[in-house]
């Protein structure tokens, strides 16, 4: 048995493909975590300025970025957070985005599932943080 045998398909494969939806399976992978927090720090600030008036989930989506930011965050739930919003980020996930409202329900439930594992990791200052950075996106600071 050699190395090449033992890897996973990603291993063997040449990567995980950074265009590609992943398997939350491999949340947790290192090259998975690197991928996600790629997508992360490309996507979410754009994508929470263009949508935070339009879903009810923004205060939480932010609060969860401030909170996988933060370096007191254990790896494993930070990993969670930012596979998270690489979900969020993704604008091909189980209901496209572009449905309107309706295409930002799968990613309500992803954050509210992943607030009921690891929420207890969101410190009062990552939501009041969360809460001046959508009254500044909404113009209303």
């Amino acid at each position: 048995m050699n190395a090449d045998s033992k890897a996973s398909r990603d291993v063997n494969s040449g990567g995980i493909d950074p265009d590609s939806p992943i398997h939350p399976d491999q949340a947790l992978v290192p090259e998975v975590i690197r991928v996600n927090a790629s997508r992360v720090q490309r996507g979410f600030w754009p994508k929470i300025r263009r949508v935070a008036s339009r879903i009810p989930f923004a205060t939480d989506a932010l609060a969860v970025w401030r909170c996988a930011q933060d370096p007191a965050t254990p790896r494993t739930a930070k990993a969670l957070m930012v596979a998270a919003l690489a979900y969020f980020v993704l604008p091909t996930d189980t209901l496209p985005d572009f449905l309107g409202v309706v295409g930002f329900t799968d990613d309500a439930a992803v954050f509210t599932a992943l607030l009921a594992l690891i929420g207890k990791h969101l410190k009062p200052e990552h939501r009041a943080a969360a809460e001046a950075d959508l009254a500044r996106l909404r113009g209303e600071d």
